[in-house]
């Protein structure tokens, strides 16, 4: 379903992602680790647009989306959780959400709008805050309210605009022990469905185990690894090099 083949950016001398090749599937969940510095983010930016690449493609259903901007990928069904929020910091909650929920329904709003259609637009806001245990504080300005709930505000966005492709970047990121369930259990479930696909950058190896079907290693800009979650964290290259517990840069 998406691809990348040869992916490459350079920024001077140093390339930050070397010629990444690698395909995933509908329906799985592929985890991208590595050490600090290993690519990670920068290759979710190529993936989805936030970056250009010096050389290589990006495929989604085999066609070539390497030149189009990120808010075009986006219409094509790749969906971007950023390792830092994402958020219209002013506006509360329910209206992140409803922006989405908006977007995702192609309808406009204005004041010759029914009232039944920003119910609607509201209701359906509301389910996916709900999902994130966020529904109690739907009036809340997004900037007021603390780390964790602010990154589940973002994963309640996501949800909201109902991508094909699920990027999740160190999802429990700043997370209290509380929080992290919550988030979790959404990746969980999104994966159950069946019918997507889901990219998930993470450092905590219990994360990882719980919820791959394969676990693609970066190191230096390069693919190190790829397979099978067990096959990989029983690897000695990536066990003693790879999976030392650092979090991404």
């Amino acid at each position: 379903m998406l691809a990348t083949e040869s992916l490459t950016i350079r920024f001077g001398g140093h390339a930050a992602v070397d010629g990444v090749s690698c395909a995933f599937e509908k329906g799985t969940l592929t985890s991208i680790v590595g050490p600090n510095g290993a690519g990670k983010t920068t290759y979710f930016n190529l993936i989805s647009g936030q970056l250009p690449a010096t050389s290589g493609r990006v495929t989604l259903n085999g066609q070539d989306i390497t030149g189009l901007s990120a808010p075009r990928r986006s219409r094509l069904g790749l969906g971007r959780a950023f390792q830092l929020t994402n958020l219209f910091p002013n506006l509360s909650a329910l209206e992140n959400v409803r922006l989405a929920v908006q977007v995702k329904s192609g309808k406009a709003l204005d004041l010759f709008s029914r009232v039944a259609t920003h119910r609607e637009l509201t209701d359906r806001a509301m389910v996916h805050l709900d999902a994130v245990t966020l529904a109690s504080r739907a009036q809340a300005v997004a900037a007021t309210l603390p780390h964790g709930d602010q990154r589940k505000l973002e994963v309640a966005i996501l949800l909201a605009l109902e991508p094909e492709i699920f990027m999740f970047d160190e999802p429990t990121a700043g997370m209290s022990i509380d929080e992290v369930p919550t988030v979790l259990a959404i990746i969980a479930n999104i994966k159950k469905r069946g019918d997507k696909t889901i990219l998930l950058v993470e450092h905590k190896m219990d994360v990882v185990r719980s919820l791959s079907d394969r676990i693609v290693v970066l190191h230096q800009g390069k693919l190190v690894a790829d397979g099978k979650p067990a096959e990989v964290i029983a690897s000695d290259i990536v066990r003693e090099a790879y999976l030392g517990g650092a979090a991404d840069g």
